[in-house]
């Protein structure tokens, strides 16, 4: 066998040898043909960010603290150190440092983190708040002499276009007058030390004049500070001098309870030589982000679109990265064979260039691609690592498929993944991380790091609480909580008036029983009438409010309508509501007679109908009412009187009372009768809490609004749960539906600070206050219920509580009582967050309560002895006046007796209690709450396993809120958790094999990678396709994932079989920044890149980015043409580079009016506090999707003034209110979940309201229109560009060359060198044939860096103006996978959204479009009230016939005798666009959609290309397309100078002007003025056609 290996090695020399005789000979004649590179960057739009605060950032994400830490670490190791340190050395000793805070994994991860400079974004918007900060006061003349703008320095040239860019918020400030630190308080800016230090001998004084310094979640409160102290926040950068300084300074000012000290780190322009050896790091270069895939494919160039034009210079960027010789090429590894034959490295290396241009493959055999998905498993399963493989694979696949498809198959292989393929359709991917499922098509480096993150953190905390390493496994392994709207509210009681019973009333008789017909289809919205009481109704309301009025009329419609839903009402209120409130949830004793209330009065009559006269005659009694009400009050907004409710009464019974119903009601009146149901009724509601939402409507148990949209949404909601029930056996004839759903998942109260749609649950992690002997938690003494001390408890419950307000107070004694209660499963601790005194009443009162629970907490009757004093603690010294400390003390003693616990024990103990113990401890509390909860001091909350939920003074907490908690806590986060727990046995534990079932029937024996220890924290199962797309990106993010943490992984592979073509056409790679990004010679970060080595010569290949979902790019640098990349033409150039950058992050959203479709049409705008509106859009009705484009800092969202504010307000949570703020801090985006509600009174009006069908009518500058306001202020569009230069838009002044008139605006896309030349020429041609302004707008993500440079110019020498728009392909939008159908698509599916709501009209023309007559002529055309205007396919070409496929079949058959529109060219109304919501039905194609988007045709003449319309015709055409011929492909430049005559001189005047801008060479043409345009004369025959058309 060796002898073998060792001759085989002798041949494979031999070909070398032979090879190198052969290339020796040709390599200087090749030299020029060797293989060549690209190279591609992508950088942030704002410049660099010192790595030294980067990484405080990012250990501050780990624990608050750590920040903190990591700032005294360095000051004590570095402070003063003046040693010269390269880029690397200064990452290492920062990663060094920083690595000593976290433990394990985690240091790995915060490795990856800091080299992706995922932190930057953050420092960029404390940039933002310095410059406010510096902005916000009147500096003294020394320092304001240099400044503009607000602290910006003139002198800072090289920041001036960034700060021309409106959306680049975070701005450096320049160090004012060489300051490179200062302290904002609110009321003054200190730059100096000394002046620090005197302003804190008294820092209050400034508090009752200045507003202090606003904060925010992020910001960095050191940890001693003191809640209510002044805030002083330091603007510096550790490693200057002055921020050691004012750190220190602010340090102990901090401790001794002087100020709340908060720092945002901020290096000033112009501090960098002051920052230390280390500190500007990463400020000097450009920031070079990784995290993103480059794609090179291989063009499909059947119609030879590409430019002709010869590149005449080039750019220099960066040395190239050098190749690696270490990968295999066609067997060889010729990093050893240059190892053996270094003196044959220029042959070697040409006979390696050979080898890989000569393996280059787009097409194989039919028979070659069978079973190549299953020759590549063979060869990753059989590597030595499979990972690497992988991704050599995918991401060199045109290189290394011919190799691959001769490769011999074993068998086993291919049937184990048949076999797979049985149970998962082929080509399918899945990963799951612990268990949870992730998103394969959304998944990016930064999701992934998030992810892996957060499980590393959770096994560290575990780990800290000596939990066994497998059970760390099975604990982050446990399912996600489910919504928390799956939570019923369990009504089931007599307080329930039911109008009508499905089952039994002799109305629903002639209706089936038979539940299966809810499983047979049935037209949308139909309602399946079956006699089973399916959906109850029933609501919640006070019927003598408006929408207690409205909702009972409602009711007894739909009631006499036959709606199959049992409808039910529960009566209160509001009074009693408001007493039982006030009086802890009881009634207080009646010690004077009160007036009754008119609620009170209507639900006792009510009781005395139903029971005189039936149910129907007491529901007819209420809508009475309120027709009562309408007949002798003509306003509805007004609530019912008493004489509207007697008059109903009277009216109701007057035809079959047998006495006067006049008399009845005055005995009513007077005796009180059914005053104890009104009031249980109330009670009722009350402890349900329901009583908040004042009107509710209960879908078997599930809360929503009240109207009648609701109610029909709310059932279409319940209809697949109960279908799905029925499917499978658990809802039959005789299952009671109502018991069913409320026993299974029915909670006795309802919160909305709790469960529902607004509950927005807030949550701190608590081990670092549990972990050690010091920590706040294990201090902390707990009450249990009676008998249950001993018990282990999976609920705890912490009331934070202040005893000086009767809040909480209040608070404290609903804790006692639902221990009273009873509670097997919670504890309760006690955080007493008050200032006190130790000679105060309320300190006695906490002493008592610390003592009770620490020493006297197993006494049967402590709770008793606790419910009692704070009865009359709440009673004498918090409502009454009372101040005796003797009678507090005595109370006590005489409680302590009564309740079984010895008083003179008690009295001693609390006579002992240590004041200054209890002091400290008290400081830990505040500071535990405030700094990890955020609660500040004086403030009252419940925080239930991290859960946080505070009380403010506006909200009633119960005993029963508690219970609610701990049953919805228990459910959703703790059970899962608790069972795990119990069962750990916590020694010599097995390991844990837990994995999803879902993955482990799959067969992983010969067609799958297992790697990594059963016990490592981070497990991976996934089914992946190698050879797609979605392959090529998981191989690379699964092999950082398994060089950063180690996982455990199961990688089961599901090729597609039988493959019949490529799977892959591209070549990929993956950016990820590593420790050589950092030079080791100077200062200087490079930034990671990707580059593709010898890439082939003679095939077209185009650039694509895969970038993270809210990232947004555009080439900034780029000679060459990236759509048609040829490498051949590259001459001596050995890499062809491009630079790419972020010009934007997509901030998405989700808006939603509950219990309402999305409001569509909803306009927002975005900005900051200075400039409150910098981007605007609309809602969709897809989803409520929306998007705004934005970059780091602090936003502020707000609806768009108009109809979208006079209907509606923001809503969250709870709260209305009418701005968002927004914070932007991070690479990776979070969807914005935006709720809406109308102002009351607008609860009917329409968003949308269409004006005037015929567009002729719509008046000019009509101010009653519905978006009139928007005409007014809309001037930014959805991409936020603004209308600067450099933000890709002009205004042209005093050049408009004589234009006059309306502007007419004229939309169009290019992508690649050639199309871009083609706009170019279709602008002349718009130019020459008009007298009118003319505006340009081009789709910017896809133009060249050269055409960006150009357009300017030529807007300002030709009189024209243009803007660069935008917009980033939605998520859950399907998207296309070639580029060229993607830029189709973009002038299709978002002209709602991509420009700014003030453009009413656009015309969309083709790059490759000539036009021949002025286009006023088509922008003022009425459209007669359609939205759009296309121009129908014409058909007089019977040479096409075989190709107009629209002709036939489906298209034939769908359209009915609509003409087929070809989208080169079309009119958009925006403003009816808008208002009738087109955009949501335009997501499809316009043709398709017709029926619900009406087109109207334009006349034949505007649109004319040879390739559908005959010759005859092409005299009259309007415009020319040079539209692609099917049948004779012919190239687009030869077809455009054979067709149009004009064509050849305007592309010579636009390239003549291309290259004087560029400073090219190009022959000489004589310029043509763009004149006025000369009307052609038309003959009779002319004017007849053009009037049949």
């Amino acid at each position: 066998m060796e002898t073998r290996i060792r001759s085989g090695f002798r041949v494979m020399g031999l070909i070398v040898v032979v090879w190198v005789i052969v290339c020796g000979c040709l390599v200087d004649a090749e030299i020029t043909q060797r293989p060549k590179n690209v190279q591609v960057a992508l950088r942030a739009k704002w410049p660099g960010t010192s790595i030294l605060l980067e990484a405080g950032e990012l250990l501050s994400r780990e624990w608050k603290d750590h920040f903190w830490e990591f700032i005294d670490v360095w000051l004590n190791n570095e402070s003063g150190n003046t040693d010269p340190y390269t880029a690397k050395e200064c990452l290492s000793k920062i990663y060094n440092y920083g690595k000593t805070l976290v433990t394990g994994q985690l240091t790995s991860m915060f490795e990856l983190s800091l080299t992706l400079r995922s932190a930057s974004p953050r420092l960029v918007l404390y940039q933002q708040l310095a410059e406010e900060s510096l902005s916000s006061f009147p500096l003294s003349d020394d320092i304001t002499t240099n400044f503009i703008d607000g602290g910006v320095s003139e002198e800072n040239e090289g920041k001036k276009a960034k700060k021309a860019d409106p959306l680049l918020v975070g701005v450096n400030p320049r160090s004012p007058s060489g300051k490179c630190c200062w302290v904002d308080t609110g009321a003054a800016l200190f730059f100096d030390i000394s002046e620090l230090q005197l302003w804190l001998r008294n820092p209050h004084t400034d508090g009752d004049i200045f507003q202090q310094p606003e904060l925010f979640e992020f910001d960095h409160v050191y940890f001693d500070s003191s809640p209510g102290s002044p805030i002083a926040i330091l603007y510096g950068a550790l490693g200057t001098e002055c921020f050691k300084d004012f750190h220190r300074t602010l340090v102990e000012a901090s401790k001794e309870g002087k100020v709340k000290y908060v720092v945002r780190p901020v290096l000033p322009s112009g501090c960098e030589s002051k920052s230390g050896h280390c500190g500007a790091v990463g400020t000097r270069d450009p920031l070079n982000l990784g995290g993103y895939g480059v794609e090179l494919a291989l063009k499909n160039m059947e119609y030879k679109a590409m430019d002709d034009s010869e590149i005449k210079k080039g750019v220099t960027l960066e040395d190239p990265h050098t190749e690696d010789l270490s990968q295999e090429v066609r067997g060889f590894i010729f990093s050893k064979i240059l190892e053996r034959k270094p003196e044959l490295t220029s042959e070697i290396m040409a006979f390696r260039d050979s080898l890989l241009s000569s393996t280059v493959s787009d097409t194989l055999n039919v028979w070659e691609l069978k079973d190549l998905g299953h020759q590549t498993v063979q060869k990753i399963v059989h590597a030595s690592d499979p990972l690497h493989s992988m991704q050599e694979i995918n991401q060199n696949f045109p290189s290394v498929v011919s190799y691959l498809s001769r490769m011999k198959l074993d068998d086993s292989i291919k049937d184990e993944i048949l076999s797979n393929q049985r149970m998962i359709p082929p080509g399918k991917s899945l990963m799951a991380l612990n268990g949870a499922l992730i998103d394969i098509e959304d998944i990016d480096l930064f999701l992934l790091i998030d992810m892996v993150h957060q499980e590393l953190s959770l096994a560290d905390q575990y780990t800290k609480l000596k939990i066994p390493s497998s059970t760390i496994r099975k604990l982050l392994s446990t399912l996600p909580p489910p919504e928390s709207n799956s939570f019923r509210v369990d009504f089931r009681s007599d307080h329930v008036q039911y109008i009508n019973n499905l089952e039994v009333d002799a109305r629903y008789k002639q209706w089936r029983s038979n539940l299966n017909e809810l499983l047979m289809p049935v037209f949308p919205g139909q309602l399946r009438y079956i006699r089973k009481n399916l959906f109850h109704a029933v609501y919640v309301l006070d019927p003598a409010s408006i929408c207690g009025l409205e909702t009972v009329d409602t009711i007894v419609t739909l009631f006499e309508n036959s709606l199959p839903v049992r409808f039910g009402v529960i009566l209160y209120s509001t009074k009693m509501i408001e007493t039982l409130q006030a009086n802890g949830g009881e009634f207080p004793p009646l010690e004077t007679e009160t007036k009754e209330d008119l609620s009170s009065l209507t639900i006792r009559l009510f009781f005395y109908i139903k029971e005189s006269h039936g149910m129907l005659k007491a529901f007819e009694f209420l809508s009475n009412v309120r027709v009562n009400k309408l007949r002798l009050d003509s306003g509805e907004e007004d609530a019912p009187a008493l004489h509207h409710v007697e008059g109903a009464f009277v009216e109701t019974l007057l035809q079959k009372a047998k006495t006067p119903p006049q008399d009845t009601l005055l005995k009513i009146e007077k005796d009180q009768s059914f005053s104890e149901s009104s009031q249980a009724s109330s009670l009722f509601v009350f402890k349900l809490g329901l009583a908040k939402l004042e009107c509710s409507l209960l879908m078997n148990g599930l809360v929503h609004n009240y109207d009648e949209e609701a109610l029909m949404n709310a059932m279409n909601d319940e209809l697949p749960r109960i279908q799905e029930q029925v499917y499978y056996g658990q809802i039959n004839s005789r299952t009671d539906v109502l018991d069913k759903f409320l026993s299974e998942s029915g909670i006795q109260r309802y919160n909305p600070q709790i469960v529902g749609d607004k509950a927005k649950p807030k949550f701190v992690s608590l081990t670092a206050s549990i972990v050690g002997d010091e920590s706040l938690l294990n201090s902390v003494e707990y009450l249990h219920s009676r008998g249950t001390i001993d018990d282990l408890k999976a609920v705890t419950h912490l009331l934070a509580v202040d005893v000086t307000s009767r809040k909480g107070v209040k608070l404290l004694h609903e804790g006692i009582r639902y221990l009273m209660a009873g509670s097997s499963n919670a504890r309760v601790g006690l955080l007493f967050n008050s200032d006190f005194d130790s000679d105060s009443n309320s300190f006695t009162f906490m002493k008592a309560f610390e003592i009770s629970a620490s020493l006297y907490g197993h006494k049967k009757q402590v709770l008793n002895f606790l419910d009692q004093l704070c009865s009359f603690y709440e009673n004498e010294y918090i409502l009454g006046s009372s101040q005796h400390s003797q009678a507090l003390l005595d109370k006590i003693s005489e409680l302590a007796d009564a309740n079984g616990i010895q008083s003179k024990g008690f009295m001693s103990a609390l006579s002992e209690f240590s004041v200054a113990k209890f002091t400290t401890h008290m400081k830990k509390v505040g500071q535990f709450l405030y700094g990890q909860v955020g609660i500040e001091k004086g403030g009252n909350a419940v925080i239930t396993n991290g859960r946080v939920v505070p009380v403010p003074d506006s909200v009633t907490f119960l005993s029963q809120d508690l219970n609610l908690l701990e049953s919805v806590e228990f459910k959703q986060r703790i059970k899962h958790v608790a069972d795990i727990i119990e069962a750990v046995t916590w020694e010599n534990v097995d390991p844990d094999t837990l994995m999803s079932a879902r993955f482990e029937m799959l067969s992983a024996e010969h067609s799958a990678v297992v790697l990594g220890s059963e016990n490592s924290t981070i497990h991976i199962d996934a089914v992946l396709d190698p050879l797609s797309s979605s392959g090529q990106k998981l191989a690379s993010l699964l092999r950082i994932l398994w060089k950063c943490s180690q996982p455990s992984m199961r990688l089961v592979f599901n090729p597609m079989s039988s493959l019949v073509d490529l799977p892959l056409k591209n070549y990929y790679r993956f950016v990820t920044p590593t420790m050589d990004d950092f030079s080791s010679t100077d200062l200087t970060v490079h930034g990671p890149k990707a580059f593709f080595a010898n890439m082939p010569l003679s095939k077209t290949l185009t650039m694509n980015l895969d970038v993270p979902e809210s990232w947004l790019v555009e080439p900034v640098i780029a000679v060459h043409d990236l759509d048609n990349i040829l490498l051949e033409n590259l001459g001596d150039t050995r890499t062809l580079q491009a630079v790419f950058e972020l010009e934007a992050l997509i901030l998405t959203g989700h808006c939603s009016e509950k219990d309402h479709e999305p409001p569509r049409g909803l306009q927002m705008i975005l900005g900051t506090k200075r400039n409150p509106h910098l981007v605007d859009t609309l809602v969709m009705a897809n989803l409520g999707y929306w998007q705004m484009k934005v970059s780091p800092g602090v936003w502020y969202l707000q609806l768009a003034p108009g109809r979208s504010s006079d209907l509606y307000v923001l809503q969250d949570g709870p709260e209305k209110q009418s701005t968002k703020r927004i914070t932007i801090d991070y690479l990776r985006g979070k969807p914005v979940h935006l709720g809406v509600v109308k102002k009351k009174g607008k609860e009917h009006e329409k968003l949308l309201i269409p004006s005037d069908d015929d567009d002729s009518s719509r008046k000019q500058g009509d101010q009653e229109g519905w978006n009139s306001n928007i005409l007014k202020w809309a001037s930014s569009l959805i991409g936020g560009n603004g209308h600067t230069k450099n933000s890709g838009s002009t205004k042209v002044d005093n050049v408009s060359k004589g234009r006059k008139g309306k502007t007419i605006n004229i939309f169009s896309i290019a992508s690649g060198h050639l199309y871009e030349r083609f706009l170019k020429i279709m602008i002349l041609s718009v130019l020459k044939n008009t007298q009118r302004p003319v505006k340009f707008w081009f789709i910017k993500n896809y133009l060249s860096p050269q055409f960006k440079d150009v357009i300017p110019h030529m807007a300002q020498e030709y009189g024209f103006e243009y803007e660069l728009v935008t917009y980033k392909w939605p998520s859950w939008l399907h998207k296309q996978k070639e580029k060229q159908r993607i830029i189709w698509a973009y002038k299709i599916l978002f002209l709602d959204v991509i420009f700014p709501l003030s453009l009413e009209k656009v015309i969309f023309v083709d790059a490759d479009q000539i036009v021949r007559a002025d286009m006023g002529e088509l922008y003022d055309m009425n459209l007669k009230g359609r939205p759009l205007a296309y121009t129908p396919f014409c058909d007089n070409n019977r040479d096409m016939d075989g190709f107009r496929f629209w002709k036939q079949g489906f298209w034939k058959e769908h359209l009915r005798g609509r003409p087929y529109h070809i989208s080169a060219l079309y009119v958009v109304d925006l403003v009816k666009f808008r208002e009738t919501a087109a955009g949501d039905n335009l997501r499809d194609l316009p043709n398709y959609a017709q029926h619900t988007v009406p087109i109207f045709s334009l006349p034949q003449e505007w649109l004319w290309c040879e390739s559908w319309c005959g010759n005859s015709t092409k005299a009259r055409a309007k415009t020319i397309d040079l539209c692609n011929n099917p049948m004779t492909k012919e190239p687009k430049l030869q077809g455009a100078r054979r067709i149009v005559a004009e064509w050849p001189d305007l592309d010579q005047e636009a390239r003549h002007f291309t290259s004087k801008i560029l400073g090219e060479d190009v022959s000489p043409v004589e310029k043509v003025a763009v004149t006025p345009p000369v009307q052609p004369q038309v003959t009779e025959e002319d004017l007849e056609t053009k009037a049949e058309l």
